[in-house]
């Protein structure tokens, strides 16, 4: 059985790949909380790896924050950025793996709304956290390329399983305390990708590398993940409220920052059709993304 060195498992993508990876390899992790093999901040330090491994799944990064203050920006450079280059420093030391598989982000392109977005988008993304994945993804091509690593970059949009973060588990979170409101209908579109599907992608991964979107074929609509959450929590389906109500009540909720249940920020995410094209990976992988509305389930 191949060896597998999984960074960042310890959080929501872990829960949800590492009962699959470990069906498929010995997976050994890394992170900064005591239940991982390796117990290491790998955006202060460089790591000190027991072997060689053979595949490498680096999902170790910083996420789902929005930040204020400069220390909180350079925080997404030191995590997303340093740590990627001291994890490689380190397989440099041990020696190389066959492949490395990069989760990134669909927030790389920069776009705030799109239909059908392909891996050929220009990547505008500006935020810290977009453009911290850039400059990873910048140095993880030319560094498997100089050493003959096999690279898969990944590039999620939302992403589903068990305890989503993000505006997925807050609608969870929202319908559960029954605080939850649709607006104008959920008619916006969303891509949605099943977190399970990296650990699947993993064994074809690992021979062909390439630069991916990962989503479903569906984009469901806001309406259609309100109705499947409301199901299975035994919850009335939310009640639905004009576009102008839920301006006013953002404008209201920028008057207390990230933690008001609707700002101006989140409205516009909820309200805004953004999807992304997965033809790449079914044409290249000959991989067929799971049907979140099929698979999706809360528990």
């Amino acid at each position: 059985m191949e060896s597998l060195l999984f960074t960042g498992a310890s959080g929501f993508l872990g829960l949800n790949t590492l009962p699959i990876l470990n069906h498929n390899y010995q997976v050994d992790t890394l992170g900064i909380s005591n239940i991982n093999t390796y117990q290491i901040d790998i955006a202060k330090q460089i790591p000190i790896l027991k072997k060689k491994y053979d595949v490498v799944l680096h999902a170790a990064g910083k996420a789902h924050v929005v930040p204020k203050t400069e220390a909180e920006i350079k925080s997404f450079y030191d995590i997303n950025v340093q740590g990627t280059k001291n994890l490689c420093r380190a397989l440099e030391i041990t020696g190389y793996p066959k492949a490395l598989v990069f989760v990134s982000t669909v927030a790389v392109y920069g776009c705030e709304k799109g239909l059908l977005v392909s891996e050929d988008q220009l990547l505008n993304g500006i935020t810290p956290y977009a453009d911290s994945k850039k400059q990873a993804e910048k140095f993880l091509c030319d560094w498997c390329t100089k050493n003959r690593v096999i690279l898969t970059i990944l590039r999620p949009s939302l992403l589903a399983g068990i305890n989503p973060p993000g505006n997925l588990g807050a609608m969870i979170k929202g319908i559960q305390a029954d605080r939850y409101l649709s607006v104008a209908e959920g008619r916006a579109q969303k891509s949605v990708a099943m977190a399970s599907d990296i650990a699947a992608l993993i064994p074809i991964c690992e021979n062909k590398g390439g630069i991916f979107n990962l989503c479903d074929s569906h984009n469901p609509t806001f309406h259609e993940l309100e109705l499947l959450v409301s199901k299975q929590l035994g919850k009335r389906n939310p009640i639905s409220i004009p576009y102008w109500l839920a301006l006013f009540l953002a404008q209201v909720g920028n008057l207390f920052g990230k933690n008001a249940p609707i700002n101006s920020l989140k409205l516009s995410k909820i309200t805004t059709t953004l999807t992304f094209s997965n033809k790449k990976i079914i044409d290249e992988l000959g991989f067929i993304p799971s049907d979140v509305l099929s698979n999706f389930i809360i528990r």
